[in-house]
Parts: C-alpha cells; structure tokens; sequence
C-alpha cells in the first residue's frame, strides 16, 4: 500500500447539529482517508468512528439542538490520520464512561451505548481535550500501515 498522504492538506467541515448531516461527514472523511492511502476497509472503519464521534456529539452534548454546530477537521501528518472534531456542547468525562462487557450487551439484547467503545476499536488513539464551558474535541488517529 503507497501512501500518498502528500496529496491530503488539512481540511475542515463545519455542519448543524443534525443526524442528517452526518452524511456529508462521513463523505468528507471517507475522500480524505481514501485519498491518504487507507484501504476501503480501513475508510470504513475511520468513516464510523467519526459518524459515531459526532452523533455523542449531537444526543448528548447538544441534545439535538440543530442550532449548535461541529466542526471536524482532518490533519495529516507522515503517516499519521488525525481527525479533530470539535464542539461546544455540554462536557463530559471520558473516564466516566466504563468499558461494555459485551458478552452481557449482547445477551440481553442492549441498544447503543457503544460510541466510545467502537471509536477506541476502529482507531489507533482516541484523546480528549476538555475546555469547561469553552469547547470539547476528541481527536481520532489512524495510522497508515507500511
């Protein structure tokens, strides 16, 4: 696989707080990741961390507010795929949120719940930078394999 992580530049999407837009996120990460070299199967992977990423974003920071906004922007570096997303909605904190034991998910037939959990599965890094009453981002990382 060659990387031609030289033909990506940093970019950014800015989008209403709206499940409906994810489309448009998805489609923008999809390109660039394609474009830095991942493999279809990888894109998919990157793809859903960030749909999962920003629709926390809009249930639980904005709580459905189509008023709010996020922005995610990616970064490459080297080999490195960084996705940035950020908002300004209600914070939390990440190391509330317990690992699922997903042999008891599944027994009981759970739904959601899982947005972390799948983020911290598809990406290499899953960081949190927390600013109180300013903003919140989650940066997600993939590396390309050599």
């Amino acid at each position: 696989m060659k990387s031609q992580s030289g033909t990506v530049k940093t970019e950014s999407i800015h989008i209403e707080s709206r499940t409906d837009r994810l489309i448009a996120v998805r489609e923008f990460v999809s390109a660039s990741a394609r474009k830095f070299g991942f493999s279809d199967e990888e894109v998919s992977k990157i793809a859903l961390a960030v749909d999962e990423a920003c629709t926390n974003i809009i249930k639980h920071a904005y709580k459905f507010d189509p008023t709010q906004y996020i922005t995610v922007t990616i970064k490459p570096r080297g080999r490195t795929f960084e996705v940035s997303i950020k908002d300004t909605g209600r914070q939390f904190n990440p190391s509330d949120i317990m690992t699922p034991d997903m042999k008891e998910y599944l027994t009981h037939y759970r739904r959601g719940g899982l947005g972390i959990y799948l983020m911290k599965s598809l990406m290499d890094k899953v960081e949190y930078d927390i600013e109180p009453g300013k903003k919140n981002e989650v940066r997600l990382t993939k590396y390309l394999p050599r």
